[in-house]
């Protein structure tokens, strides 16, 4: 996805070339304008104090690195199950999407999740660009040979094993774990299942509004630092205990989420100034949606103590 970086909800004075382009022409008034930036606020302020943003005590823990292997192999297990029927709530996505572009951008996602390379403009297959990284560079940069942070699907190449769900299985072999052993549905507990079936049912929502709403607390969740958290408590445990330990999954998603919470900044300005757009079901999607998120953490939060405790 060639996503915009070009503003943040901490940052309301920044507009895409497009919206600008319609302020300065005169197609969106001086007053929608001041009107769209009351209701960033607004959703800056309710989405981004949400407490699995601002106080996710799984993820502190994870990050210092004291993580043992029984851990280590419930948190992949159930990362991967969240990994895999994501795709139900992606496909969702696209079919009801509102526009040809709006499904285009989700089809985006759905093919890079399934192994499809972002490619450049110009580019005329994978990266192309990791040819002279060492293993080690290669895996914290996320292997520039199989995938790319930006660009897009569209004549890029598909690979079996540039699939976000690959990568998991690559960790879940040097911990031990077998195919069958991850991704499937009967793996999840009950919170992360809880947190797949939110994704589909508000993510995936058939209402526009509500599944935008859901999209940007999503993206914007994922943006604001949990991936580096999971990353420095996974670089602690290789260099400890698992040298072999791949970060590339990790490394990958910690550099392209701030291009993808752009891109849902791209989609509410398209879609704020439309008639349809329902503000009050945007909000309640959004916070339903970080309510489904804040239940996936709880619940390994709570699976780690009782580990402790057992």
């Amino acid at each position: 996805m060639n996503a915009a970086t070009h503003g943040s909800l901490n940052d309301l004075t920044a507009f895409s070339p497009a919206l600008q382009a319609r302020i300065d022409s005169g197609k969106i008034s001086p007053g929608q304008v001041q009107d769209y930036r009351g209701f960033m606020q607004q959703i800056a302020g309710q989405f981004m104090q949400h407490p699995v943003i601002t106080d996710n005590a799984y993820c502190s823990w994870f990050a210092d690195g004291n993580i043992s292997i029984e851990n280590l192999r419930h948190f992949i297990v159930q990362f991967s199950v969240f990994s895999n029927l994501f795709l139900i709530a992606q496909l969702k996505k696209m079919i009801n999407a509102q526009t040809l572009e709006a499904m285009r951008a989700s089809k985006e996602i759905l093919a890079n999740e399934i192994g499809t390379i972002f490619r450049k403009p110009g580019q005329s297959g994978g990266t192309g660009n990791g040819e002279n990284l060492s293993a080690a560079e290669k895996d914290l940069s996320g292997d520039p040979a199989l995938v790319a942070t930006e660009g897009t699907v569209d004549g890029g190449v598909f690979q079996f094993r540039a699939a976000h769900f690959e990568w998991l299985l690559r960790i879940g072999k040097v911990l031990d774990l077998e195919f069958n052993d991850m991704g499937k549905r009967r793996h999840g507990t009950g919170p992360t299942l809880f947190f797949c079936d939110e994704l589909s049912r508000i993510y995936g929502n058939e209402d526009p509004s509500t599944a935008e709403g859901a999209s940007f607390a999503v993206e914007n969740w994922a943006a604001a630092g949990f991936w580096k958290q999971l990353v420095a408590g996974l670089k602690a445990t290789k260099a400890r205990e698992i040298p072999d330990l791949p970060l590339a999954f990790f490394t990958w998603h910690d550099k392209v989420e701030d291009q993808h919470a752009g891109h849902t900044q791209d989609e509410l300005e398209e879609v704020f100034f439309t008639d349809w757009f329902d503000r009050e079901k945007f909000i309640s999607g959004g916070l339903e949606m970080l309510e489904g998120v804040a239940a996936f953490w709880s619940g390994l939060d709570a699976d780690r103590k009782q580990a402790q405790t057992a």
